[in-house]
């Protein structure tokens, strides 16, 4: 079936949707989504949204600007940065004009609490900076968004599955999704094309991301021609709940948890003596992992504790009520009287499509843009995040950069026109479909699945070095190779789930391969990348940006450099 709209986006997440708010009443405006928006992955964010408001203790935006930089190990674009920061404040009060119930101070003020990597006085102590509704922020942030798309009609296709782009000449101009229900593929036409698609963090077998965080969109723009961006840089957060990985929010060390060993150490006093288990994420995940391997694991297995129980019950539960809602249910464990087991967790992608501060995707290293087609939230690399993210920076990149791609595609609407646009990728991805559903293949993609994520970890996690990242490409190279031949069971056309879970497996696949390879070519450790046999963060060589192009002869890298407009780059100091 075909549909005309002016805008397409294709994500319900915090991106897509304040996008949608922000270009309803200009334009016909529809959202794609594979969940029920209110499902989208925004959803589980816990901590907060960064914001200069001074309702705790004073703070200024120069300081949430520092940290950022200082955060992204020098990786992030301080023009972008700066444009984010500067903002945040306007983002908080807007959200609470719109109905955002956050938490509040005796006076009746925003609240704000502590957060890894953010502090007073460029680094000297930390600042209490994250606006929160208790630990369901995402939660109440989406629904709010939500709320607002349904006041003002905006079209939504619900459990649409991203199948292609499709490209007139050089524009962008529509897509083919699955409809689940029925079965039946749809060619959605728009002047302009919004992607907010998320993150991949479902190629790696620990992962705080949920099931639909598979980098279709992330993947569908790089088979396009769109290069992709610092994609090296794979955020683990350092306490998700052992063994399964979900995300145990920093807010529990923003309130006053504290990690220890085997011992009972607080092990944080010894990798960050000034801000401690509040350090950035990439410096308290590899401080976790060099415990474990040096055996002061929990009983020795490959976890350490983080300890609540001094907070007291009334704390926890009217602060951190989620979390330990998800050890009781998950591990049987009460918080408020028993340490939680954590390691690391696979959170964040922090590179991905390359935009400008607008939105607009870039196609190359010299900045061209593609026309009609844009990219915001954890599918876009703007970059604000550089090699490592702050925790509470998410919300506040997806909520800015939202609504900048939303004013931007008003703006830029009136040079598109409806142009006819031919049935042919609906067809050509209907005869792909037909010929996966006929096909008697060996392999099966749960079991490739299986495998790609334990190479990933095994490769592409916290600690990685020149020969394991170069058997993770040729594995992963093996399992591309056998995805070639692979089989569907269920041979139904509505409701074909191992359908779409065999696709975004052929998606997966090529992102590792990414991941993997613009490793391999930074040869220096930072941020989140961290090489075993390079530890020393080399900017002589490499303060540039990764790009991955898809060629014929396979992928290129090439780079393109950093700009820094206020803070030169200094070694991080915990």
């Amino acid at each position: 079936m075909n549909f005309t709209h002016d805008i397409v986006i294709v994500g319900a997440g915090l991106a897509g949707l304040r996008a949608a708010v922000e270009c309803v009443g200009h334009a016909d405006v529809a959202v794609v989504s594979k969940v029920f928006p209110t499902r989208s992955h925004s959803g589980a964010a816990q901590g907060g949204i960064t914001a200069a408001l001074g309702n705790e203790e004073e703070d200024h935006w120069e300081w949430h600007l520092f940290d950022t930089i200082k955060g992204s190990d020098y990786l992030g674009d301080q023009d972008a940065i700066e444009v984010m920061v500067r903002d945040a404040p306007r983002v908080i009060y807007e959200l609470e004009h719109m109905g955002v119930p956050f938490s509040r101070t005796p006076e009746g003020k925003i609240a704000q609490r502590n957060f890894g990597g953010h502090t007073r006085d460029f680094g000297k102590k930390s600042v209490k900076r994250a606006c929160y509704a208790a630990d369901r922020t995402g939660r109440v942030v989406l629904d709010t968004l939500y709320d607002q798309c349904l006041r003002h009609h905006v079209k939504f296709y619900s459990e649409n599955y991203l199948l292609s782009l499709i490209f007139d000449g050089k524009r962008c101009s529509g897509v083919v999704t699955y409809d689940l229900a029925t079965g039946e593929l749809h060619l959605l036409q728009a002047k302009a094309i919004l992607l907010a698609t998320g993150g991949c963090g479902k190629i790696y077998k620990t992962t705080s991301n949920g099931f639909a965080s598979t980098g279709d969109g992330i993947n569908l723009a790089h088979q396009a021609g769109i290069p992709l961006e610092d994609m090296e840089f794979v955020q683990f957060h350092p306490t998700g709940l052992y063994p399964l990985g979900i995300l145990v929010s920093e807010a529990a060390r923003g309130e006053g948890g504290w990690l220890r060993n085997r011992l009972g150490h607080r092990f944080m006093e010894h990798y960050a003596p000034t801000v401690k288990d509040l350090a950035a994420r990439d410096v308290v995940s590899r401080a976790i992992l060099t415990e474990v391997r040096e055996g002061r694991g929990i009983g020795g297995k490959d976890y350490v504790h983080l300890d609540l129980t001094h907070l007291g019950e009334e704390k926890i539960e009217k602060r951190l009520w989620e979390i330990a809602s998800f050890a009781r249910i998950y591990l049987g464990i009460d918080p408020v009287y028993d340490p939680i087991p954590v390691q690391p967790t696979c959170h964040y992608i922090m590179g991905g499509i390359p935009t400008d501060v607008d939105g607009r995707v870039l196609r190359d290293e010299k900045g061209s843009v593609a026309s009609g087609l844009y990219a915001a939230g954890e599918c876009a690399c703007i970059s604000v995040h550089g090699a490592n993210r702050l925790g509470c920076n998410s919300l506040l990149d997806l909520l800015v950069f939202g609504r900048r791609s939303g004013l931007a595609i008003k703006r830029d609407l009136t040079q598109y026109e409806h142009r006819p646009i031919s049935a042919e990728p609906m067809n050509w991805m209907d005869s792909r479909i037909s010929d996966l559903l006929i096909h008697q293949g060996k392999d099966k993609a749960g079991f490739l699945r299986k495998q790609m994520q334990s190479v990933m970890m095994e490769y592409g996690s916290v600690f990685r070095n020149d020969e394991g990242l170069k058997k993770g490409i040729e594995e992963i190279r093996t399992l591309k190779d056998r995805y070639k031949d692979i089989g569907v069971i269920n041979k139904k056309r509505s409701f074909n789930y191992e359908l779409m879970e065999a696709i975004e497996l052929g998606h997966q696949l090529e992102l590792s391969e990414v991941i993997l390879l613009s490793a391999l070519h930074r040869r220096e450790s930072r941020g989140a990348h961290y090489r075993e046999d390079f530890p020393v963060r080399t900017d002589r060589y490499f303060l540039k940006h990764t790009l991955v192009f898809e060629t014929p002869k396979g992928p290129e890298v090439r780079y393109k450099p950093v700009k820094i407009t206020k803070f030169q780059p200094e070694a991080r100091v915990y």
